[in-house]
């Protein structure tokens, strides 16, 4: 049952959405990073916000840093997540200039320097606890029991840790535990010692971070960039000063959990998510809520053919659809093949055309016997996964190879 309405006291949470999103690369362009698309018709934002509607947290803080009109007609003001409200429910952090130091104003240079950022807004909320998770992840996940076990452990900060294989370790902060406590943290290590790392959600007693953002910034900031306040990410400083002061709690998610900031491992989720819905996506009492114009129904046409397919609205296929995503109003002509691949919405793969091991984005045309990668690129690698920027056409008989990056916009002849 959805639990609209419980709040816990005093809890803030802060969804960070995250810098340029650089390595999503021509996806991001033009978007916030927590704006693209996931199993077609949800967007990555969505998932960290109905976590937090489902658990009563209705103080939520979302911080944009890039594309922020992007991730703004998203979130409509809160309102599929009954946090349109007059008191409390979304507020969105947009970066400001005039307001204060050159350390406290403008872009932030990682997670941990924006809360150093926003310190004071912190403070003047009055929450006790913060609630702090990035907005670039597929998980479930009932932030009420993060709440109690940062609370009952009298920790000054909880992680919650998920499990990855070793050789994705390296990508993230990578924590050790000894019964409840985190005792050691290495982040993005060339070559980690297991697979338990941050889940990028973490809870902060609030006095006790705003003394340790302050100590941090005293130490590292004279030595940082002018308008940077040497905080980084939270892995770098913050991280391992919270666990070296001994009361660093760990809760493990426990269920899916993956990051889909690389276009490798947002293929990877997308083939997971066609299997079934990983425990996330069809949860009953735990709807994944989202802002999405209606559409008419997906059509398959005579002599079109799915093979382990998600089809959103509006879609039609007269082609070969295999192991792929088709966005909202996709059209795949007869005698074309999409295979391993997300289209993004209102994408044309025309008659005769292919594309294989891509990723394309909104309203893109690919022409007739156009070719965009290839069969043989390799999943488990990024720089071999064709990405197609939004707007853009792929003339008849093009090739866009394994690897490419055509820009939104942009024209392949």
């Amino acid at each position: 049952m959805t639990r609209f309405g419980f709040t816990p006291r005093g809890v803030l949470a802060l969804v960070q959405a995250g810098g340029a999103g650089n390595r999503m690369d021509v996806l991001t362009r033009e978007r916030a990073k927590p704006a693209l698309p996931v199993a077609g018709i949800y967007q990555l934002i969505d998932f960290s916000l109905s976590n937090l509607a489902h658990s009563g947290i209705s103080e939520v803080w979302l911080s944009v840093q890039y594309h922020g009109t992007s991730l703004e007609d998203q979130v409509a003001n809160g309102r599929p997540w009954d946090l349109d409200r007059t008191t409390g429910g979304l507020r969105l952090l947009m970066p400001e200039e005039g307001t204060g130091g050159a350390d406290e104003e403008g872009f932030a240079r990682g997670n941990a320097d924006e809360l150093y950022r926003i310190r004071d807004q912190i403070e003047q909320s009055g929450a006790s606890v913060v609630l702090v998770m990035s907005a670039d992840h597929v998980y479930r996940f009932d932030f009420r029991d993060l709440v109690e076990a940062h609370l009952d452990g009298d920790h000054e900060c909880t992680v919650v840790t998920t499990e990855v294989d070793v050789d994705d370790a390296s990508d993230h902060a990578v924590i050790t535990v000894e019964g409840d406590r985190v005792v050691r943290v290495d982040y993005k290590p060339d070559d980690a010692r297991h697979g338990t790392i941050a889940a990028e959600i973490i809870a902060y007693r609030s006095d006790v971070l705003l003394e340790v953002l302050q100590e941090l910034h005293r130490e590292l900031g004279p030595d940082a960039p002018v308008g940077d306040s040497g905080l980084g990410d939270f892995g770098e400083h913050l991280l391992p000063h919270f666990v070296a002061r001994g009361r660093t709690g760990a809760l493990a998610l426990g269920g899916y959990w993956r990051d889909l900031g690389q276009p490798h491992n947002y293929l990877r989720a997308h083939r997971e998510l066609l299997r079934d819905d990983v425990g996330v996506l069809d949860v009953p009492g735990w709807p994944i809520l989202t802002r999405r114009a209606s559409r008419a129904p997906a059509r398959v046409l005579d002599g079109g053919e799915v093979v382990d397919g998600l089809l959103s609205p509006g879609c039609v296929v007269s082609g070969r659809v295999e192991r792929s995503v088709l966005g909202p109003g996709v059209r795949v002509e007869a005698g074309a093949r999409v295979r391993d691949a997300v289209i993004f919405d209102d994408v044309t793969v025309e008659a005769g055309a292919t594309v294989s091991r891509a990723i394309v984005d909104k309203r893109c045309r690919v022409g007739r016997g156009a070719r965009v990668g290839s069969d043989d690129a390799d999943l488990d690698d990024s720089d071999d996964i064709a990405l197609v920027g939004n707007d853009a056409v792929i003339a008849p008989g093009a090739v866009v190879p394994p690897g490419a990056r055509l820009e939104p916009g942009g024209t392949a002849d």
